[in-house]
């Protein structure tokens, strides 16, 4: 029985698997990106109907104590995701604009919540009037292929920063930290914790060299899971402190934790701040900073200038376009001060649509260094080692990618026509990162 590329998505799974290799490269990819556009179509109308269905509940959904609790006993949901949905959907009715987006399959389930939780609690500086553009930042971000959550989260904190409050943000409230140990009936331990962005970030921090993947001696790849490194990096973790017994010394030096932030943005006084006005006399998001961290993400201004006053500065001279100036392009490895830079400009693999962090990254030679190539920043690029592979032509591989930089000083990608005929060229994946 053959099988159409129609099929793939309106038909069942059911025996599926042993038809699809009738279908091309080409069928496939299109076949997988019209089921996801198809799971965000349905997931839109499963969040109106519970939500209709909260609004006119019957016995049934009486009975079970509100409509999530209905929705996870009549489906294979948990309890915890059904009350989500039936969440979502009450809080997208004050919001039409950002209910049209969810119900038109353009923004996701959890950026919707994303939005409406800033919604619903703005920061308290912000005026009313200031909501809907606010919303259509917001929704910007999380519109097309290229959102990412943090790119919202990104836009959260400038909104944040712009109308600047005493209240802690969510992600940096350390009074929600949580960590439980608890002993299971078999003897083993189970770990579950709930901490601030600042503290997951000293942790995958301190994790980074200990999780990476590594190979046996005979060039045997990694065979251990993701999750089962992480637990091992854990447990080397620990036995490291112990075997060091530092329990903490007065004067020692920080964690080693990168924050990104322009000078004028970590002054103390707000009129110091980068805050070049809009067209409109407001104050531009894209020319407001707020802290970065590699792993994690956003940080707000007033977290950062914490950690400023207990810290080591180091600069990064940039330009116009907030990309680092050069420094020492002699030889053939990257100085540290290079990298310093070229975490501060690409904050890790800037292949597009790569979220690889700066710790797993190389600093990769536009121009080969073999062919002249010299260390310099307008011939350097942070790339993660699956795309450096392919910047070297990987085995196999159709075409070849190619990395100019552009009148921004900044990497941009030109894909192989096999990808893009057009060979568009398309800008490094910097601009927000986790």
């Amino acid at each position: 029985m053959s099988v159409l590329l129609s099929d793939v998505v309106s038909g069942s799974a059911v025996e599926l698997r042993g038809r699809l290799w009738q279908l091309s490269a080409s069928e496939l990819r299109a076949a997988a990106v019209s089921a996801s556009a198809e799971i965000l179509r349905l997931e839109a109308v499963r969040v109106a109907v519970v939500d209709e269905l909260s609004m006119r509940p019957d016995d049934q959904v009486i009975a079970s104590r509100g409509v999530g609790c209905w929705l996870a006993a009549n489906t294979m949901l948990q309890i915890r995701d059904g009350k989500k949905i039936a969440a979502l959907g009450a809080a997208l009715r004050p919001f039409p604009a950002v209910a049209a987006r969810f119900d038109g399959g353009d923004c996701s389930f959890d950026h919707a919540v994303l939005i409406v939780a800033f919604c619903e609690s703005p920061p308290k500086g912000m005026p009313e009037e200031a909501l809907p553009r606010c919303i259509d930042l917001l929704l910007a971000a999380a519109s097309g292929v290229e959102a990412t959550t943090t790119k919202v989260r990104n836009v959260i904190a400038t909104l944040e920063r712009i109308f600047e409050s005493d209240e802690i943000p969510p992600a940096e409230d350390i009074d929600r930290n949580e960590l439980r140990i608890a002993s299971t009936l078999n003897g083993r331990v189970v770990v579950r914790g709930d901490f601030d962005a600042l503290t997951g970030e000293m942790l995958l921090s301190a994790l980074s060299n200990l999780t990476m993947p590594t190979p046996a001696p005979d060039g045997t790849p990694d065979a251990r899971s993701a999750a089962k490194r992480t637990a091992d990096g854990f447990t080397e973790l620990i036995r490291r402190y112990l075997d060091c017994a530092k329990t903490g010394t007065d004067g020692g030096q920080r964690p080693h934790v990168n924050v990104h932030i322009n000078a004028r943005d970590l002054a103390e006084h707000r009129d110091c701040a980068a805050t070049s006005a809009a067209p409109d006399g407001e104050a531009a998001v894209s020319d407001l900073d707020v802290g970065h961290m590699p792993w994690l993400g956003p940080l707000s201004v007033s977290q950062t200038r914490l950690l400023g006053c207990d810290c080591f500065l180091s600069t990064v001279l940039l330009d116009d376009h907030g990309a680092p100036l050069d420094a020492k392009p002699g030889k053939r490895l990257v100085t540290a001060e290079q990298r310093v830079a070229l975490i501060a400009r690409d904050k890790g693999c800037a292949f597009p649509g790569c979220t690889c962090v700066p710790a797993w990254t190389d600093a990769h030679h536009i121009r080969h260094w073999a062919n002249g190539g010299p260390t310099v920043m307008n011939n350097l690029v942070l790339l993660c080692r699956s795309h450096h592979r392919l910047m070297h032509r990987k085995s196999g591989f159709v075409g070849k990618w190619v990395i100019r930089i552009g009148v921004d000083n900044k990497p941009w990608f030109i894909p192989p026509p096999s990808i893009d005929p057009g060979q568009h060229p398309r800008p490094a994946n910097t601009t927000f990162k986790t």
